[in-house]
This record gives structure tokens, sequence and C-alpha cells, in this order.
């Protein structure tokens, strides 16, 4: 018992980042769920009208509930002084926007291309699944590359690695944008 107490302690952060990784995952399942089954059922316009309003809302609905949980969670930022928090929440949500373009648009893109099975009676959601998996995976690699990085100095430059790390964590985001963004306007989602 009191070596799992330890390695729990040890890797508490990235525990924590799973088990509410896992709670997000399920909070978009269920909010697109919802969505697709309940409320724009009798909606009018098209299948593909709906995937992408049901994506958008249960995204947003998720990284709300993603923000909350890892700052009170994961990460144990308590701080609610609303410039931090403001902060906060803004980097947060531009470190999502890059993937968020895949929650968006990559199910309709998926579905139109011949993943069109159902799962559960909801329309598209194998296509949503291959496309949270991806996201899941896309959302720990950004954060890996820029959020949890120390300060240390860099040798030729002087500057800190975490500045650098910055740099290239928002180079990578506006690459992983525009790229969202062209696959988008090419499947004439728009």
């Amino acid at each position: 018992m009191k070596k799992i107490k330890e390695l729990f302690i040890k890797y508490k952060e990235i525990i924590m980042y799973l088990i509410f990784g896992v709670a997000t995952t399920g909070v978009n399942w269920v909010v697109y769920s919802l969505l697709m089954k309940a409320v724009l059922v009798h909606a009018p316009g098209s299948d593909d009208v709906k995937m992408t309003v049901s994506n958008v809302i249960a995204w947003i609905a998720a990284v709300i509930f993603a923000f909350i949980t890892n700052k009170l969670w994961v990460f144990e930022s308590k701080s609610w002084v609303p410039k931090v928090a403001a902060r906060e929440f803004v980097s947060f949500v531009v470190s999502r926007l890059a993937t968020g373009v895949i929650e968006w648009f990559g199910p309709l893109l998926l579905f139109k291309i011949g993943l069109d099975q159902d799962l559960f009676g909801v329309k598209g959601f194998v296509a949503k699944i291959v496309c949270s998996v991806l996201v899941v995976i896309l959302n720990y690699v950004l954060q890996a590359l820029g959020i949890h990085q120390k300060e240390k100095e860099c040798g030729r430059t002087g500057k800190s690695k975490r500045k650098i790390g910055n740099a290239y964590k928002k180079r990578v985001l506006r690459r992983s944008f525009f790229v969202g963004f062209r696959i988008a306007r090419r499947s004439r989602l728009w």
C-alpha cells in the first residue's frame, strides 16, 4: 500500500491528467450524443450542419470542463484572481484551438469519405471516436512541448529554454491551425 501511495505521489500530475482527460472526452461524447439524438434530431438542415454544430458545442463544453478540472486538480492552480484566471483560460483555449479544428471538422470529413457508421444510434459516432483519439494524442504532445518546461538557460543564446519552447509551440499551433483550415476548405466543408 505504501508503494502504491509513493507511486501515486510521484506520478500524481500524469495520473490526474489521464483521469480528467478521460472525463473530458466523456463530456465531449455525451454532449455530442445528446445534441445529435435529442436536440438537433428534428432541427432543419442537413446532417453535415447538425454534426458540425454538435461538434463545436461539445468541444466548447469539453474545453471549459478540462480547464476547470486541470486548473483545480491536475496542476493545482488555485488562483481565481480575474487577471490570472483570464490569462490562464485564454492560454488554455489557444492551446486547444489547433486540435479543436480537428475535433470540429474531422468527424465530418471522415464521415464524407466513408467512415459513416453509427454507434449507439448516433450518426457519425465512429468518426467522432477516431478524431477524439487523435486529439487526445495531439493535446498531450502540444502540452509536452510547451507547458511543463523548466527554466534553464540555453548555452549559446542566453535565452531561457522555456521561451524557446514557447516560441516553438506557437509556431506548431499556427501551422496546425492553418493545415486544419486548408483541409476544411479543400473538402468544401464551408
